[in-house]
């Protein structure tokens, strides 16, 4: 097993490659262009309409039976309420605010 001052000299031994690695990629990376590229638009749509509509509400009511049956089995805990309550909020309102958020950064 090596001891600590023999991985020390390994690192230092390292540390001149990976500048040279840094430098060389900065130096040879292009530049990034954002655009209104509408490739995923398709998907997004379909993805988005499916979880604010039917899909949004069959998530959450899976959840709710887990909570439900969880309550049953006799271990209560306010997690088994307080999940299904946030993935219902977190789909029916998720969507709008993350993709408000990306528009105004981008």
């Amino acid at each position: 097993m090596a001891t600590t001052m023999e991985r020390d000299t390994r690192l230092a031994a390292l540390v001149p490659y990976l500048l040279l690695a840094a430098v060389a990629l900065a130096v040879l990376a292009g530049p990034a262009f954002a655009g209104t590229d509408n490739t995923f638009d398709t998907a997004f749509n379909k993805f988005s309409g499916f979880l604010e509509g039917s899909g949004g509400k069959i998530i959450t009511l899976i959840s709710l039976a887990g909570g439900l049956v969880g309550l049953a089995s006799g271990r209560f805990s306010l997690a088994q309420i307080a999940i299904p309550v946030g993935v219902g909020v977190g789909v029916g309102t998720g969507i709008p605010i993350v993709t408000s958020t990306i528009t105004a950064i981008i």
